[in-house]
Protein backbone atom coordinates (compact mmCIF):
# COMPACT_ATOMS: atom_id res chain seq x y z
CA UNK A 1 0.00 0.00 0.00
CA UNK A 2 1.33 3.43 -0.70
CA UNK A 3 0.24 5.46 1.90
CA UNK A 4 0.37 8.85 0.20
CA UNK A 5 -2.72 7.82 -1.51
CA UNK A 6 -4.85 7.12 1.42
CA UNK A 7 -7.89 9.12 1.40
CA UNK A 8 -8.62 10.39 5.08
CA UNK A 9 -12.07 10.41 4.35
CA UNK A 10 -11.77 6.45 5.59
CA UNK A 11 -10.41 6.94 8.66
CA UNK A 12 -13.27 9.27 9.73
CA UNK A 13 -15.89 8.32 12.69
CA UNK A 14 -19.11 10.24 13.92
CA UNK A 15 -17.74 12.11 17.35
CA UNK A 16 -20.81 14.00 18.95
CA UNK A 17 -19.62 16.45 21.21
CA UNK A 18 -20.92 14.98 24.39
CA UNK A 19 -18.47 12.34 23.75
CA UNK A 20 -15.36 14.92 24.15
CA UNK A 21 -14.04 15.33 27.70
CA UNK A 22 -14.12 18.17 28.44
CA UNK A 23 -11.60 18.10 32.22
CA UNK A 24 -10.40 15.13 33.39
CA UNK A 25 -11.37 12.75 36.54
CA UNK A 26 -10.76 13.69 39.86
CA UNK A 27 -8.44 11.00 39.78
CA UNK A 28 -6.66 10.67 37.08
CA UNK A 29 -5.90 6.92 37.25
CA UNK A 30 -9.79 6.34 37.71
CA UNK A 31 -10.05 6.26 33.54
CA UNK A 32 -11.19 3.80 31.93
CA UNK A 33 -9.01 1.55 29.76
CA UNK A 34 -9.74 0.22 26.47
CA UNK A 35 -7.34 -3.27 26.34
CA UNK A 36 -6.90 -4.79 23.23
CA UNK A 37 -4.60 -7.95 23.37
CA UNK A 38 -2.25 -9.41 20.71
CA UNK A 39 -4.94 -12.15 19.61
CA UNK A 40 -6.88 -9.05 18.88
CA UNK A 41 -9.74 -9.80 22.08
CA UNK A 42 -10.82 -6.28 23.21
CA UNK A 43 -11.82 -5.84 27.18
CA UNK A 44 -12.85 -2.87 29.36
CA UNK A 45 -10.79 -2.23 31.99
CA UNK A 46 -9.41 1.12 34.61
CA UNK A 47 -6.41 2.79 34.07
CA UNK A 48 -5.31 1.75 37.62
CA UNK A 49 -5.17 -1.92 36.50
CA UNK A 50 -2.48 -1.07 34.14
CA UNK A 51 0.40 -2.26 36.03
CA UNK A 52 -0.93 -6.14 36.13
CA UNK A 53 -1.37 -5.80 32.46
CA UNK A 54 1.54 -5.28 30.74
CA UNK A 55 3.62 -8.27 29.42
CA UNK A 56 6.02 -9.29 32.25
CA UNK A 57 8.74 -8.62 29.89
CA UNK A 58 7.98 -4.84 29.39
CA UNK A 59 10.24 -1.68 28.94
CA UNK A 60 7.83 1.44 29.03
CA UNK A 61 9.21 4.51 27.33
CA UNK A 62 7.49 7.63 28.11
CA UNK A 63 7.94 11.44 26.67
CA UNK A 64 8.89 13.66 29.42
CA UNK A 65 8.07 16.49 27.81
CA UNK A 66 6.28 19.69 30.32
CA UNK A 67 3.60 22.28 28.24
CA UNK A 68 4.57 25.78 28.50
CA UNK A 69 2.35 28.41 29.04
CA UNK A 70 2.31 29.19 25.45
CA UNK A 71 -0.30 31.37 24.56
CA UNK A 72 0.30 35.28 25.83
CA UNK A 73 -2.11 38.16 25.11
CA UNK A 74 -1.01 41.93 24.89
CA UNK A 75 -3.16 44.80 25.04
CA UNK A 76 -2.76 47.99 22.18
CA UNK A 77 -2.96 51.47 23.10
CA UNK A 78 -6.15 51.35 21.30
CA UNK A 79 -7.85 48.64 23.11
CA UNK A 80 -7.34 45.85 20.94
CA UNK A 81 -6.68 42.41 22.07
CA UNK A 82 -3.55 40.46 20.10
CA UNK A 83 -2.78 37.12 21.15
CA UNK A 84 0.83 35.51 20.17
CA UNK A 85 1.28 31.24 20.52
CA UNK A 86 4.33 30.34 20.92
CA UNK A 87 5.18 27.61 18.38
CA UNK A 88 9.34 26.77 19.11
CA UNK A 89 12.07 29.00 19.64
CA UNK A 90 13.81 31.08 16.94
CA UNK A 91 16.61 32.06 18.49
CA UNK A 92 18.67 31.09 20.27
CA UNK A 93 17.18 27.83 18.49
CA UNK A 94 18.02 25.26 21.20
CA UNK A 95 14.87 25.06 23.64
CA UNK A 96 17.01 24.82 26.97
CA UNK A 97 19.17 28.17 25.52
CA UNK A 98 16.09 29.98 24.64
CA UNK A 99 14.29 29.37 28.09
CA UNK A 100 17.27 30.60 30.07
CA UNK A 101 17.65 33.96 28.11
CA UNK A 102 17.86 37.38 30.15
CA UNK A 103 16.75 40.06 28.09
CA UNK A 104 15.94 38.82 24.91
CA UNK A 105 14.76 35.80 22.47
CA UNK A 106 12.98 35.05 19.58
CA UNK A 107 10.33 32.36 18.97
CA UNK A 108 8.24 31.53 15.68
CA UNK A 109 4.68 32.41 17.24
CA UNK A 110 1.40 32.63 15.26
CA UNK A 111 -0.57 35.53 15.59
CA UNK A 112 -4.36 36.34 16.36
CA UNK A 113 -6.13 39.18 15.46
CA UNK A 114 -2.59 39.87 13.19
CA UNK A 115 -4.57 42.42 10.81
CA UNK A 116 -5.22 44.89 13.79
CA UNK A 117 -0.99 44.27 14.34
CA UNK A 118 0.31 46.64 11.66
CA UNK A 119 3.39 47.34 12.62
CA UNK A 120 5.43 48.47 15.87
CA UNK A 121 6.14 46.76 19.48
CA UNK A 122 3.73 45.62 21.65
CA UNK A 123 4.45 45.82 25.61
CA UNK A 124 3.16 44.13 28.75
CA UNK A 125 3.62 44.33 32.80
CA UNK A 126 4.34 40.89 33.64
CA UNK A 127 4.16 40.45 37.58
CA UNK A 128 6.88 38.01 38.80
CA UNK A 129 6.42 35.08 41.70
CA UNK A 130 8.68 36.81 43.66
CA UNK A 131 6.45 40.28 43.63
CA UNK A 132 9.15 41.87 40.48
CA UNK A 133 7.16 43.39 37.97
CA UNK A 134 8.91 43.58 34.60
CA UNK A 135 8.38 45.22 31.45
CA UNK A 136 7.53 42.46 28.28
CA UNK A 137 7.93 43.87 24.80
CA UNK A 138 7.20 41.96 21.84
CA UNK A 139 8.20 43.29 18.05
CA UNK A 140 7.42 40.98 15.05
CA UNK A 141 10.43 40.56 12.68
CA UNK A 142 9.11 38.78 10.10
CA UNK A 143 6.70 36.70 8.89
CA UNK A 144 5.06 33.97 6.20
CA UNK A 145 1.44 33.25 5.24
CA UNK A 146 0.94 31.01 8.74
CA UNK A 147 3.68 32.12 11.15
CA UNK A 148 5.18 35.12 12.59
CA UNK A 149 8.96 35.78 13.80
CA UNK A 150 8.27 37.72 17.19
CA UNK A 151 11.39 39.27 19.28
CA UNK A 152 10.48 39.41 22.92
CA UNK A 153 12.53 41.04 25.46
CA UNK A 154 12.21 42.31 28.90
CA UNK A 155 13.89 45.56 31.57
CA UNK A 156 15.44 43.02 33.83
CA UNK A 157 18.17 41.11 33.02
CA UNK A 158 18.31 38.79 35.93
CA UNK A 159 14.62 37.54 35.02
CA UNK A 160 15.00 34.22 32.31
CA UNK A 161 12.65 33.90 29.41
CA UNK A 162 11.26 30.68 31.32
CA UNK A 163 10.24 33.02 34.04
CA UNK A 164 8.36 35.45 31.76
CA UNK A 165 6.34 32.98 30.07
CA UNK A 166 5.46 31.17 33.21
CA UNK A 167 4.57 34.27 34.86
CA UNK A 168 3.05 36.39 31.64
CA UNK A 169 1.40 33.32 29.66
CA UNK A 170 -1.04 30.33 30.02
CA UNK A 171 -2.14 26.50 29.21
CA UNK A 172 -2.75 26.37 25.71
CA UNK A 173 -5.33 23.79 25.98
CA UNK A 174 -7.01 21.59 22.86
CA UNK A 175 -9.12 24.25 21.18
CA UNK A 176 -11.55 21.14 20.48
CA UNK A 177 -12.22 21.37 24.20
CA UNK A 178 -14.40 24.59 23.35
CA UNK A 179 -13.60 26.53 26.31
CA UNK A 180 -11.15 28.78 27.76
CA UNK A 181 -8.10 28.25 29.94
CA UNK A 182 -8.81 27.16 34.00
CA UNK A 183 -6.57 27.44 37.01
CA UNK A 184 -7.08 24.02 37.49
CA UNK A 185 -5.80 23.20 33.66
CA UNK A 186 -2.20 24.71 34.80
CA UNK A 187 -1.63 21.22 36.68
CA UNK A 188 -4.16 18.67 34.95
CA UNK A 189 -2.25 19.46 31.45
CA UNK A 190 0.67 18.24 32.48
CA UNK A 191 1.93 14.62 33.30
CA UNK A 192 3.55 13.86 36.54
CA UNK A 193 6.76 13.11 35.27
CA UNK A 194 7.35 16.06 33.26
CA UNK A 195 10.23 17.74 33.51
CA UNK A 196 11.69 19.46 30.30
CA UNK A 197 10.00 22.38 28.73
CA UNK A 198 9.10 22.73 25.34
CA UNK A 199 5.58 21.43 24.77
CA UNK A 200 2.57 23.81 23.21
CA UNK A 201 0.29 20.47 24.16
CA UNK A 202 0.50 17.47 26.71
CA UNK A 203 1.63 14.58 25.44
CA UNK A 204 -2.12 13.45 27.00
CA UNK A 205 -1.78 9.54 27.07
CA UNK A 206 0.58 10.49 30.01
CA UNK A 207 -2.32 12.17 32.05
CA UNK A 208 -3.43 9.69 33.64
CA UNK A 209 -0.58 8.13 35.08
CA UNK A 210 -0.21 8.57 38.91
CA UNK A 211 2.47 8.19 41.26
CA UNK A 212 0.63 5.34 42.42
CA UNK A 213 0.19 3.59 39.04
CA UNK A 214 4.27 4.06 38.31
CA UNK A 215 5.50 2.87 41.85
CA UNK A 216 3.32 -0.28 40.97
CA UNK A 217 5.10 -0.30 37.23
CA UNK A 218 7.97 -0.37 39.16
CA UNK A 219 6.88 -2.95 41.60
CA UNK A 220 6.81 -5.64 39.02
CA UNK A 221 9.83 -5.11 38.16
CA UNK A 222 9.05 -3.25 34.33
CA UNK A 223 11.42 -0.84 33.48
CA UNK A 224 10.93 3.00 32.58
CA UNK A 225 13.07 5.08 30.40
CA UNK A 226 12.13 8.50 29.01
CA UNK A 227 12.78 10.40 26.01
CA UNK A 228 12.29 14.07 24.56
CA UNK A 229 9.81 15.06 21.84
CA UNK A 230 8.53 18.58 22.20
CA UNK A 231 4.92 18.56 20.60
CA UNK A 232 3.74 21.23 18.63
CA UNK A 233 0.64 22.98 17.61
CA UNK A 234 0.42 20.50 14.49
CA UNK A 235 -0.72 18.15 16.60
CA UNK A 236 -4.29 19.74 16.50
CA UNK A 237 -4.51 20.22 13.10
CA UNK A 238 -6.91 18.18 10.72
CA UNK A 239 -5.48 16.74 7.55
CA UNK A 240 -7.22 18.78 5.25
CA UNK A 241 -6.17 17.41 2.31
CA UNK A 242 -8.39 14.76 0.86
CA UNK A 243 -5.55 12.23 0.32
CA UNK A 244 -2.85 12.09 3.04
CA UNK A 245 0.52 12.81 0.29
CA UNK A 246 -0.66 16.11 0.21
CA UNK A 247 -0.81 16.66 3.75
CA UNK A 248 2.67 18.11 5.49
CA UNK A 249 3.89 16.96 8.48
CA UNK A 250 5.16 19.60 10.96
CA UNK A 251 8.86 19.19 12.47
CA UNK A 252 9.04 18.24 16.31
CA UNK A 253 12.17 18.17 18.43
CA UNK A 254 13.78 14.94 19.78
CA UNK A 255 16.38 14.11 22.57
CA UNK A 256 16.82 10.61 22.95
CA UNK A 257 19.73 9.49 25.53
CA UNK A 258 22.67 7.26 24.00
CA UNK A 259 21.85 4.51 26.96
CA UNK A 260 18.25 4.33 25.48
CA UNK A 261 19.45 3.89 22.17
CA UNK A 262 22.17 1.20 23.01
CA UNK A 263 19.52 -0.48 25.12
CA UNK A 264 17.09 -0.52 22.19
CA UNK A 265 19.66 -2.17 20.07
CA UNK A 266 20.71 -5.06 22.52
CA UNK A 267 16.84 -5.84 22.90
CA UNK A 268 16.37 -5.69 19.22
CA UNK A 269 19.36 -8.39 18.64
CA UNK A 270 18.22 -10.44 21.52
CA UNK A 271 14.06 -9.67 20.89
CA UNK A 272 14.24 -9.73 24.83
CA UNK A 273 11.77 -7.47 25.94
CA UNK A 274 8.63 -5.81 24.11
CA UNK A 275 8.68 -1.98 23.83
CA UNK A 276 5.62 0.11 24.99
CA UNK A 277 5.24 3.29 24.16
CA UNK A 278 3.37 5.91 26.70
CA UNK A 279 1.37 7.84 23.67
CA UNK A 280 1.79 8.72 20.44
CA UNK A 281 4.73 11.05 20.97
CA UNK A 282 6.66 8.07 22.35
CA UNK A 283 5.76 6.36 19.24
CA UNK A 284 6.59 8.25 17.02
CA UNK A 285 10.15 9.10 18.85
CA UNK A 286 11.20 5.65 18.78
CA UNK A 287 10.53 4.57 15.05
CA UNK A 288 12.06 8.08 13.91
CA UNK A 289 15.11 5.99 15.76
CA UNK A 290 15.18 3.27 13.31
CA UNK A 291 14.92 5.42 10.31
CA UNK A 292 18.08 7.74 11.10
CA UNK A 293 20.09 5.03 11.95
CA UNK A 294 19.00 4.05 8.68
CA UNK A 295 19.58 7.31 6.97
CA UNK A 296 23.22 7.45 9.08
CA UNK A 297 24.66 4.46 7.16
CA UNK A 298 23.32 5.48 3.78
CA UNK A 299 25.47 8.34 4.96
CA UNK A 300 22.24 10.90 3.46
CA UNK A 301 21.91 12.15 7.89
CA UNK A 302 21.27 15.95 7.69
CA UNK A 303 19.67 16.51 11.00
CA UNK A 304 15.83 15.28 10.43
CA UNK A 305 13.69 12.71 9.08
CA UNK A 306 12.06 13.07 6.34
CA UNK A 307 8.35 13.00 6.64
CA UNK A 308 7.88 9.88 3.33
CA UNK A 309 11.69 8.54 3.64
CA UNK A 310 10.02 5.40 6.27
CA UNK A 311 8.57 4.41 2.57
CA UNK A 312 10.88 5.32 0.03
CA UNK A 313 11.91 2.34 -2.42
CA UNK A 314 15.46 3.16 -2.10
CA UNK A 315 15.40 2.68 2.39
CA UNK A 316 18.29 0.41 2.93
CA UNK A 317 15.39 -1.62 5.22
CA UNK A 318 18.27 -2.50 7.81
CA UNK A 319 17.22 -4.99 10.68
CA UNK A 320 16.36 -2.82 13.72
CA UNK A 321 19.37 -3.81 15.61
CA UNK A 322 21.89 -2.92 12.87
CA UNK A 323 20.36 0.55 12.48
CA UNK A 324 20.62 1.42 15.87
CA UNK A 325 23.26 0.10 16.49
CA UNK A 326 24.82 2.39 13.19
CA UNK A 327 23.28 5.69 15.42
CA UNK A 328 24.52 4.36 18.48
CA UNK A 329 28.09 4.26 16.84
CA UNK A 330 27.44 7.75 15.16
CA UNK A 331 26.87 9.23 18.76
CA UNK A 332 30.37 7.88 20.43
CA UNK A 333 32.33 8.74 17.29
CA UNK A 334 31.64 12.30 17.96
CA UNK A 335 31.63 12.48 21.73
CA UNK A 336 28.04 12.93 22.04
CA UNK A 337 25.86 11.10 24.72
CA UNK A 338 22.37 11.73 23.29
CA UNK A 339 20.79 12.46 19.91
CA UNK A 340 19.28 15.62 19.32
CA UNK A 341 17.27 16.11 16.26
CA UNK A 342 13.95 16.43 14.22
CA UNK A 343 11.27 14.15 13.29
CA UNK A 344 8.55 14.52 10.27
CA UNK A 345 7.97 10.75 10.57
CA UNK A 346 4.10 10.19 9.38
CA UNK A 347 3.18 7.13 10.43
CA UNK A 348 0.16 5.32 8.31
CA UNK A 349 -1.22 2.31 7.35
CA UNK A 350 1.22 0.79 5.15
CA UNK A 351 3.81 1.14 7.52
CA UNK A 352 5.92 -1.46 9.15
CA UNK A 353 6.61 -1.19 12.92
CA UNK A 354 10.67 -1.54 13.53
CA UNK A 355 10.50 -0.81 17.91
CA UNK A 356 7.25 -0.37 19.42
CA UNK A 357 5.54 -3.75 20.57
CA UNK A 358 2.78 -1.65 21.96
CA UNK A 359 1.38 1.44 22.88
CA UNK A 360 -1.09 3.52 25.51
CA UNK A 361 -3.03 6.59 23.83
CA UNK A 362 -6.06 7.96 23.98
CA UNK A 363 -8.65 8.31 21.84
CA UNK A 364 -7.99 10.74 18.51
CA UNK A 365 -9.41 13.05 15.98
CA UNK A 366 -11.41 11.58 12.98
CA UNK A 367 -9.28 12.26 10.22
CA UNK A 368 -6.46 12.73 11.73
CA UNK A 369 -2.54 11.39 11.49
CA UNK A 370 -3.04 9.68 14.80
CA UNK A 371 -5.60 7.88 13.89
CA UNK A 372 -3.58 7.02 11.17
CA UNK A 373 -0.71 5.72 13.41
CA UNK A 374 -3.17 3.77 15.00
CA UNK A 375 -4.78 1.92 12.03
CA UNK A 376 -0.93 1.28 11.33
CA UNK A 377 -0.70 -0.47 14.30
CA UNK A 378 -3.62 -2.59 14.80
CA UNK A 379 -5.12 -2.53 11.35
CA UNK A 380 -8.63 -1.67 9.79
CA UNK A 381 -9.96 -3.16 13.32
CA UNK A 382 -9.69 0.62 14.48
CA UNK A 383 -12.95 0.67 13.53
CA UNK A 384 -14.30 -1.76 15.46
CA UNK A 385 -12.47 -0.72 18.51
CA UNK A 386 -13.60 3.18 18.32
CA UNK A 387 -17.00 1.67 17.82
CA UNK A 388 -16.82 -0.47 20.93
CA UNK A 389 -15.84 2.78 22.56
CA UNK A 390 -18.84 5.06 21.49
CA UNK A 391 -21.50 2.83 22.11
CA UNK A 392 -19.37 1.98 25.60
CA UNK A 393 -19.68 5.66 26.52
CA UNK A 394 -15.88 6.14 26.74
CA UNK A 395 -14.44 9.67 27.07
CA UNK A 396 -12.68 11.12 24.03
CA UNK A 397 -9.37 12.84 23.19
CA UNK A 398 -7.10 15.05 25.53
CA UNK A 399 -8.84 14.70 28.64
CA UNK A 400 -10.64 11.45 28.14
CA UNK A 401 -10.32 7.65 28.34
CA UNK A 402 -7.21 5.38 27.59
CA UNK A 403 -6.11 2.27 25.03
CA UNK A 404 -3.75 -0.33 25.70
CA UNK A 405 -2.94 -1.87 22.28
CA UNK A 406 -0.42 -4.45 21.94
CA UNK A 407 0.90 -5.90 18.40
CA UNK A 408 -1.08 -8.00 16.47
CA UNK A 409 -0.10 -11.48 16.35
CA UNK A 410 1.49 -12.35 12.89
Amino acid sequence: MNPRNIDIKNYSYPLPDEKIAKHPLDRRDACRLLVRSADGAVSDRRFDELPGLLPDNALLIYNNTRVINARLRFRKPTGGLIEIFCLEPASPSDYALNFASTGGCSWYCLVGNSKKWKDGALEGAVSLADGRTVCLTAKRTGRNDTESTIAFSWDDQGVSFSEIISAAGEIPIPPYLNRDTEASDSDDYQTVYSRVEGSVAAPTAGLHFTDKVLTEIDRRGIGRREVTLHVGAGTFRPVKAEHIGNHDMHSEFIVVGLGLIEELAAIAAGRSKKIIAVGTTSVRTLESLYHIGCLIAEGTWQGELPQWYPYDDRHPRLSTAKALETLAEHLRDRGLTSLVASTRIIIAPGYDYRIVSGMITNFHQPQSTLLLLVSAFIGPEWRQVYDHALASDYRFLSYGDACLFLKPQQ
